[in-house]
């Protein structure tokens, strides 16, 4: 038996899988063999994916505590200092980004895997009930002819031949042919679709694995969407980005640990049947098809014999002599009654349709057709459904781990940008150096337009109404002039244009230089000009 299934051998996941200890919710061990009636091997698959949520609990736990930490530790950091974290922070972010790609990468290439393994399953067991279903028409079209065409043809024919007991008795053996071959269809297995509808079975998987091939797919653009919006946080400083990102990477993480559960209680499932899959398939079929007819179709070894065999010989004999009886009623009753011949050429067609139709059956019988559709839903779900399964469960991890560093990042990120806004609102609001108060001139043009000493717009807007006459720098002295250009720096350029008229403030003032300024009228201002440049 072992010489005869090297077509199918199972992988080497599918043992390390089966391996895993199966567990039930009260912490009993509980066998490994593929029972999914059974309540105790259910828990045990329910058990793994308890796992994977007790470390999503961990991770969140984790994540709890290093927020906590971020929060209340407010240390006053040096210059110094900052610049290594933020460097920190960057690194972390860039890997965190790096693994997130890498983990959508396993999953586009994972949730491909097990689709396709998915779709040889479906394809193989539509092939099998359209077999299956091939074998129930033959079988039921040539019990019909049989049972109601023939019956009705040999009746008329009683009638036609009473007076020929020859010929009558002749009529009553090819009767007792069409039972006995009425009596072998009855042998072959009955296909009830009630029992195993394989098209029920694989529409209803294939509705499933459509939904969860788009569940993972919008699951891997939400992750390269969270990734590409933590990367414009970071870019533009944005709290707002940063803080959707926040909310939207816990949700991620997730829903990586629940797939991550649920992917490992499948694989380990499936693992579970594909290490036997003819233990299990024998127990489902037992009761109501043989078991030498599945033992034939599941090994179809040369070495076993055709358990429909004989059937179908006593059905080829059977048909062969009622032919013969046929092809001699025609040829010698005929003559003798000729409303004979219409019954007897249509029992001569019957006789040749159901020759067809056991060469069809024949073949649909034979257990190569069906014994490719099974390995085919083998390899389907046990190497490529199995092993996209493993890349699955990979990815889960990969982006629980990349989201967890990411969190922990854009949160430290957040923290900085925050302090340095803190820092940027402690800074007067009407300093001219300060970036604040750039921003906040920028959004209120209003408070831009307001007189100030040391105001670019309000300098260029006195400019026409405060200038001095020119005459009275014209005839200034030149020891004036020298004594000028020491007291601005020796910069000629500021020999004859009045403090009050420059576009830049002076290099440090008071508040209360300020609060003086705006106190003056425009006559007090032209005269505080003259006397200055005096």
């Amino acid at each position: 038996m072992s010489t005869a299934r090297v077509d199918y051998i199972a992988p080497w996941w599918t043992y390390w899988l089966h391996n895993f200890p199966h567990i039930n919710l009260r912490f009993q061990p509980v066998d490994n063999s593929f029972r999914p009636q059974d309540e105790n091997y259910q828990q045990s698959l329910i058990f793994l994916a308890c796992v994977a949520a007790a470390g999503l609990g961990l991770n969140l736990l984790f994540l709890a505590i290093y927020l906590s930490c971020l929060c209340c530790c407010r240390k006053e950091e040096e210059e110094e200092s900052k610049r290594p974290n933020s460097c920190c922070v960057t690194w972390a972010a860039v890997a965190a980004g790096l693994l997130s790609c890498a983990a959508v990468g396993v999953g586009f290439y994972g949730n491909s895997e097990t689709n396709d393994g998915v779709y040889q399953l479906t394809y193989s067991l539509y092939n099998a009930n359209h077999t299956l279903g091939g074998v129930d028409s033959l079988v039921s079209g040539t019990m019909g002819s049989m049972q109601s065409g023939l019956k009705q043809h040999l009746a008329r024919l009683d009638e036609i031949f009473a007076t020929r007991g020859d010929y009558v008795q002749t009529l009553r053996f090819m009767q007792q042919m069409a039972d006995s071959i009425i009596k072998q269809l009855l042998g072959l297995p009955d296909w009830d679709p009630s029992k195993v509808d394989l098209a029920a079975i694989a529409e209803r998987t294939g509705q499933v694995e459509y939904y969860r091939w788009l569940t993972y797919l919008l699951l891997l653009i939400l992750d390269l969407v969270i990734c590409l919006m933590a990367c414009l946080g970071l870019a533009k400083q944005s709290r707002w980005l940063l803080t959707t990102m926040m909310v939207f990477g816990v949700l991620t993480l997730v829903l990586s640990w629940a797939s991550l559960g649920a992917d490992t209680a499948t694989a380990v499932g499936t693992s579970d049947f594909c290490v036997s899959p003819d233990k299990f398939l024998m127990n489902q079929t037992k009761g109501f098809i043989s078991s030498d007819i599945v033992h034939y179709y599941l090994y179809c070894s040369q070495s076993l014999p055709n358990p429909f065999q004989q059937s179908l010989t006593i059905f080829q004999r059977s048909l062969t002599t009622m032919q013969i009886q046929i092809q001699g009623l025609l040829q010698f009753a005929v003559p003798l009654f000729p409303t004979a011949e219409r019954d007897l050429l249509s029992i001569q067609n019957l006789l040749n349709s159901s020759e067809a139709s056991l060469h069809q059956l024949t073949a649909l019988l034979d257990c190569r057709s069906l014994h490719k559709d099974y390995l085919d839903a083998l390899i389907g779900v046990c190497y490529d459904g199995v092993e996209g399964l493993l890349y699955l469960c990979l990815f889960s991890l990969l982006a629980a781990c990349a989201f967890c560093t990411m969190l922990c990042a854009t949160s430290r990120a957040w923290r900085h940008i925050a302090s340095r806004e803190r820092d940027y609102d402690d800074i007067d609001e009407e300093d001219p150096f300060n970036p604040q108060a750039r921003r906040i001139a920028a959004h209120n043009p209003n408070r831009a337009n307001m007189h100030s000493f040391c105001s670019y717009s309000s300098s260029l807007g006195s400019q026409t109404s405060l200038h001095p006459p020119a005459q009275a720098v014209s005839n200034a002295p030149v020891s004036e002039y020298m004594n000028q250009s020491v007291l601005f720096g020796g910069n000629p350029r500021y020999e004859n244009v009045p403090l009050i008229g420059r576009g830049s403030p002076p290099p440090s003032y008071s508040p209360s230089m300020r609060a003086t300024y705006l106190s003056m009228t425009e006559d007090q201002i032209r005269h505080f000009g003259n006397d200055f440049q005096a």
